[in-house]
């Protein structure tokens, strides 16, 4: 049986409806002491916001409150307000407070009393309430009718339904940019496309409870995301459990299933005592599998059943068990193709496609790639108390690099992380040379070529070396792919004639005078190169 929770009112002072100091002040209709006059309706505590100004009224108050409910504590709560008309101010006191404030949403239930207070700070709480940053229902009180005697009044809560005041809270966009920097790391990103997904994430996260789907390349940020994305939910009061994740890649044979939804002891051999299970361990909160286009075929169809009736049977178990979560699913898969080859459900698949969102990988966002190095070098300076910079030519070259095609970045921001980790270690008296850079971009360059990436291009490797890392970067992408066929042809070749011939194999034909060596030397010296250069 659920334990009763105390019933928790936040308001403000009326300082004209709640006024009164004589004998006279019961015969009327004061609604801060009537939410306490209620035969059906106990206070447990009372939050009475009010300015310095009129302390006295609200000590007033209090006290009158105690004479007729004195189980009801009331806490007095100055807020330094100059002008209650004005909405900024209002607003942001407001703010502060509730976000300070330390809610017990499992033992405590709130109502946000918008019944006193200046139209501004009714609209104020009421956008507390909206947003969730207050956790609760809208408490409207009114006097009795004329022929009623009781003095309490009547009062009405409200749930909000949050699709008629749309209009009402798009007025107020600052939070909706915080959640959205929040979700990106506080990283300010370039990318129109990527910037555009994380608000859609972001409106999707603080709405929705149903199933997201996150697919990209190893490294583009799914988990990094989806950890943002609970931490969201929990400042909004949205989810009471924990974040729990697994990479189900890890997950073999009967393992699979007793980690994801236990087991009972003897269930199997090396069962010797019951496991709960990932999926309990999630109740309330946020589960997230990474890579779950690894789960076996029977795995998919008990979690298909525990998204959709909240319930599954552990292993070895005859009686179901429940776990109320929300599920982030990652993949670097395209699931389709697994669904059409029967390697995934398509029932699951279509559970979990509600919300779907593809994170590019970063070397098809390279103008986040300076952003991103930026907060690498101040999270680097923040573990280690050394903050470390680029020298503007060292600076200069490694973007010229990062952001060019010939940068793979195939373990995406985790090569960008221990790229920038290592320059930030060597870099003595917390400046990044030249020379580090360099060493650095053969580094990668090496590292990229034996995962045959696009710095395995044929020449590919040595242009920088060849023409300088300036002239390099000047190259259209046309120019560069063409010299570096160019130069790998050459490379090839015994004899400058040897390789103007198979480069000009079918126009030469065309030639009355053939010399295929002179118009390759001629091209080459247009880039500044010579044959004895390459060789």
């Amino acid at each position: 049986m659920e334990k009763a929770r105390s019933t928790v009112v936040i308001g403000f002072l009326g300082t004209q409806l709640d006024a009164g100091l004589s004998a006279g002040r019961w015969e009327k209709w004061r609604p801060t002491v009537s939410l306490v006059q209620h035969e059906d309706l106990v206070v447990d505590r009372l939050e009475l916001i009010h300015a310095p100004a009129f302390a006295a009224l609200a000590e007033t108050v209090r006290r009158d409150i105690a004479s007729v409910s004195p189980e009801t504590e009331v806490r007095l709560v100055a807020l330094d307000i100059q002008d209650p008309w004005d909405f900024g101010e209002m607003y942001g006191v407001l703010y502060d407070w509730v976000r300070a404030y330390r809610f017990d949403t499992e033992r405590e239930r709130y109502w946000a009393h918008i019944t006193t207070g200046t139209h501004v700070a009714q609209i104020c709480l009421f956008l507390m309430v909206e947003a969730r940053f207050l956790p609760g229902v809208l408490l409207q009180t009114s006097p009795p009718k004329k022929q009623q005697r009781d003095a309490a009044g009547r009062y009405e809560l409200i749930d909000l339904d949050l699709s008629r005041y749309d209009a009402l809270a798009q007025r107020f966009s600052r939070e909706r940019h915080d959640a959205v920097d929040f979700l990106k790391g506080g990283i300010a990103t370039r990318n129109v496309r990527f910037n555009a997904l994380i608000e859609e994430i972001e409106r999707v996260a603080v709405r929705s409870r149903a199933p997201v789907l996150l697919t990209g390349p190893t490294g583009a940020g799914k988990s990094h995301l989806a950890r943002r994305m609970y931490a969201l939910k929990k400042a909004r009061h949205q989810v009471s459990g924990e974040f729990v994740e697994v990479n189900c890649a890890t997950l073999h044979g009967d393992g699979a299933a007793s980690t994801l939804f236990g087991h009972r002891k003897g269930a199997f051999t090396g069962a010797v005592a019951d496991r709960p299970g990932l999926l309990r361990s999630a109740h309330e909160g946020v589960l997230f599998l990474d890579e779950i286009g690894e789960l076996g075929l029977d795995e998919q169809a008990m979690l298909l059943k525990a998204v959709e009736e909240k319930r599954f049977l552990p292993m070895g178990s005859d009686r179901e068990v429940g776990s109320d979560f929300q599920l982030i699913a990652g993949t670097h898969r395209d699931l389709r193709a697994d669904v059409a080859q029967g390697r995934f459900r398509e029932d699951l698949y279509s559970r979990i496609n509600l919300w779907s969102y593809t994170l590019p990988g970063l070397a098809q966002r390279p103008e986040d790639i300076e952003p991103n190095i930026e907060h690498l070098l101040q999270r680097a300076a923040a573990e280690t108390g050394r903050a470390v910079r680029f020298n503007a030519e060292a600076r200069a070259a490694y973007l010229r690099f990062a952001q060019s095609p010939q940068a793979g970045w195939h373990g995406n921001f985790r090569d960008l992380a221990a790229s920038v980790t290592r320059l930030a270690t060597l870099a003595d008296h917390g400046r990044i040379t030249l020379e580090l850079v360099e060493a650095e971009l053969q580094r990668l360059r090496w590292m990229w070529q034996h995962r045959g990436g696009p710095a395995a291009a044929p020449g590919a490797v040595e242009l920088e070396a060849l023409l300088g890392a300036e002239a390099a970067a000047a190259l259209d992408l046309f120019d560069r792919l063409q010299l570096e066929a160019v130069v790998s042809v050459c490379r090839a070749a015994r004899t400058l004639s040897e390789a103007g011939r198979q480069l000009f194999q079918r126009s030469r034909t065309q030639r009355r005078v053939i010399n295929d060596a002179d118009r390759l030397r001629k091209y080459l010296l247009k880039h500044g190169l010579t044959w004895e250069a390459l060789h």
